[in-house]
């Protein structure tokens, strides 16, 4: 089982849709205070429709209590814009954290030199950066399927 990260949500619809994600690709979803709206919110179960009951969810409240529920730090992969590396060139296991940051920011510099492991989604010049939910989709089927070939 994959593990998702989102590092201070900020837009309840995405992770709605992330969390309707990780229902549908059996990952586990992570969430870091604080938020930019409540868990409750009635756009975050819109999207996530009625999915929102199978979800596989944690809250912490600080990225401390998170790490400090990881296992093998080496296996974190944190998203970012800047890094070098390609997620398409990763090999992904089975448990892997995958973690993406607050949508108007991403991650926040603090948060990237704690781990090793930078990874970007390649895109074209024209645009700053993907739509959060979309980027969680594009490297949860790459790691599903680098995982599957493995069986």
């Amino acid at each position: 089982m994959l593990n998702i990260v989102l590092v201070e949500p900020e837009i309840p619809n995405n992770t709605g849709n992330i969390g309707r994600l990780c229902v549908g690709t059996e990952s586990r979803l992570h969430l870091i205070h604080p938020f930019g709206f409540v868990i409750n919110d009635k756009n975050l179960k819109r999207s996530g429709l009625d999915y929102w009951v199978y979800l596989d969810i944690t809250e912490y409240q600080n990225v401390a209590d998170w790490k400090a529920e990881i296992p093998d730090l080496s296996r974190v992969f944190l998203m970012s814009s800047h890094a070098s590396k390609s997620y398409l060139e990763n090999d992904f296991e089975d448990g892997d954290w995958l973690v993406f940051g607050k949508e108007s920011k991403g991650l926040s510099e603090e948060v990237l030199n704690q781990f090793p492991n930078h990874l970007t989604i390649p895109m074209s010049p024209l645009i700053r950066s993907f739509n959060i939910a979309n980027s969680v989709a594009f490297v949860i089927g790459e790691a599903k399927r680098q995982i599957a070939c493995k069986v």
